[in-house]
């Protein structure tokens, strides 16, 4: 079945104006500084929050 009219490029971008891509949003670690996701661990130190941080293993040379 085919559509009755055409769609205009105004309907058209007003459909899509939620489909915007967005920045990723960062907080700053307060243990090392780091940029990290919010509530994430801090892929630098392990820190997650005041009563939990997470051993990371160590790289090899």
């Amino acid at each position: 079945m085919l559509p009755v009219a055409r769609t205009s490029k105004s309907r058209k971008g007003m459909r899509r104006a939620h489909h915007a891509l967005r920045g990723v949003m960062t907080v700053r670690c307060p243990k090392c500084g780091q940029a990290r996701r919010p509530h994430r661990m801090c892929g630098n130190c392990g820190y997650l929050n005041r009563s939990l941080t997470v051993a990371l293993p160590k790289e090899k040379e």
